[in-house]
């Protein structure tokens, strides 16, 4: 079999030199390229592959139209919303992610998102720095504040979790019945948006969730409340969002993703909110999670290359 990597995993060198040999005593070719996101230079890459390897790489449809051979596509990521699923399918090709190897790093950032917006610390960092004190920016307690979980996966649940440890009330909405401890109300999005003190996404993007929080959403959310978004980025209307962060309709927002992959342009109308923290999507990337991933996505290979596909998308 010919192995393509079309981008790096993140790992150190020694890492990847010990799947590459062992992927070559098992008599298969691996070769690992440098991140590059253009088409004719991907499809040029995998035109005798059989297996394609990447993370959160969009993959363009030319790609399999140009790879004949292709019968398998390993995700070292969990969404797939940035591969060419239905015509994989279509093809015959099998799609495996990475499901379950970010769940804490994501976890752990949405509640340090949380306690970052409720305590005021991008406010008070700033005026500490010119000479300041806290005055005019007392904060308030994730304890007792009513949780509101948009998806209630493995991500959602383990936030849920944390949030029961930190004293919190749980609700989550969810298209199938929703089974974790921590979650006290299984409820509609509506009231969910309604009640809660902090909307954490956690959903993944489909044509049912493009755009699942607009304009009408956010206007059922309380004023005080803020929106924690490490989901896609697509399942907000950004402009609405930043609408009602100019306006005061809600009291904060923290994005990890956007409609596409960092770099984000300068002009984005997120990067400009008051009370908004932003990031170029982290909440995944840990050394922790990063090795993890690299274990899967090769566990993935090893097992489909043995006739077993797991973690099929």
């Amino acid at each position: 079999m010919k192995i393509v990597l079309l981008e790096g995993l993140g790992v150190s060198g020694e890492v990847m030199e010990r799947h590459a040999r062992r992927l070559e005593a098992m008599g298969h070719t691996f070769t690992a390229y440098e991140k590059n996101t253009d088409p004719k230079v991907q499809a040029d890459r995998c035109r005798d592959a059989d297996v394609v390897m990447l993370a959160n790489m969009p993959l363009d449809l030319s790609v399999l139209e140009a790879a004949g051979a292709l019968k398998f596509i390993d995700v070292a990521f969990t969404g797939v919303d940035h591969i060419p699923v239905a015509e994989a399918k279509k093809r015959g090709i099998a799609v495996s992610n990475a499901s379950g190897y970010a769940t804490q790093a994501v976890a752990e950032l949405c509640v340090g998102f949380m306690i970052q917006l409720l305590r005021n610390v991008e406010q008070t960092q700033r005026q500490c720095r010119s000479g300041g004190t806290k005055d005019g920016f007392i904060g308030n307690l994730l304890s007792g504040k009513t949780v509101g979980i948009v998806g209630a996966g493995a991500i959602g649940k383990r936030v849920a979790g944390l949030c029961k440890a930190f004293g919190c009330r749980v609700m989550a909405f969810s298209r199938s019945p929703v089974s974790c401890e921590a979650v006290d109300r299984q409820v509609s999005l509506e009231e969910l948006l309604g009640e809660a003190d902090i909307v954490s996404l956690h959903c993944p993007l489909t044509e049912a969730t493009r755009g699942l929080i607009g304009e009408a959403q956010l206007g059922l959310m309380k004023r005080s409340a803020i929106l924690i978004n490490t989901a896609r980025g697509a399942v907000v209307d950004s402009r609405a969002l930043a609408h009602a962060l100019d306006r005061g309709l809600i009291a904060g927002a923290a994005c990890d993703v956007f409609e596409t992959e960092p770099p984000i342009p300068v002009d984005h109308p997120l990067l400009h909110c008051p009370n908004t923290i932003v990031t170029p999507h982290i909440a995944f990337a840990s050394v922790e999670s990063m090795e993890q991933r690299a274990e899967i996505v090769f566990e993935n290979l090893y097992s489909w290359l043995d006739g077993k596909q797991i973690n099929g998308v």
